[in-house]
């Protein structure tokens, strides 16, 4: 992802650099890869970014707070949405994107690895549905409002079950089966997908 160069200032504190900042995103994604949220500390982010531990306080207050800030920044820039002119390849190109960012070798481990924790830890659900899985749904929605405005769809469609044959069955196959689509696949599901959308 791509990250302003330019220095940010906290509320009245002293300016971020951005190099630092990176640094930081890097090690925590790195760490959490390896231990887990569960067991990930801000003292192991620090030394792995090679920064002190307030480099990171002034950033985020927390390790929930870091957590769902870089998840959030992550996910929501990973759906893509851009307009082909039709449904078949806007969710073509949905599905082709969200194979990318699913397969990084980072979020294959981070991503069941935060399911499972936010089982066990309702402030962590709570936050990764309120800046992560709700704003990403708001975003991709947008391939489902064109869709009805172009006609392709009828005015009444249900934009969330939409939503949800959109996501699931690529999620499932790589992330719970852990299956790697092959050949015309990905053409075959979109055109599952909005043969589904339009029933």
């Amino acid at each position: 992802m791509q990250t302003s160069t330019r220095p940010s200032r906290t509320s009245g504190g002293p300016v971020l650099q951005a190099e630092v900042t990176d640094a930081i995103r890097n090690a925590y994604f790195e760490e959490l890869a390896e231990v887990g949220y569960g067991r990930l500390s801000i003292d192991a982010v620090a030394r792995r970014a090679g920064v002190g531990k307030a480099a990171i306080y002034r950033r985020w207050k927390s390790k929930l707070e870091i957590m769902v800030a870089l998840a959030s920044d992550v996910a929501v820039a990973a759906v893509d949405v851009p307009d082909t002119g039709n449904l078949h390849d806007d969710i073509r190109e949905y599905l082709a994107s969200g194979q990318a960012a699913l397969t990084h070798p980072l979020a294959q481990k981070i991503i069941p690895d935060l399911l499972a924790e936010a089982a066990r830890n309702p402030t962590l659900t709570d936050a990764l549905l309120s800046m992560v899985q709700n704003p990403r749904r708001a975003k991709a929605a947008q391939l489902v409002e064109r869709a009805i405005a172009r006609g392709e769809l009828p005015a009444d469609t249900d934009i969330g079950m939409c939503l949800d044959l959109l996501a699931g069955p690529l999620y499932w196959r790589l992330i719970v089966v852990q299956d790697g689509p092959e050949g015309d696949y990905l053409d075959r599901l979109a055109g599952k997908v909005a043969a589904a959308m339009k029933a």
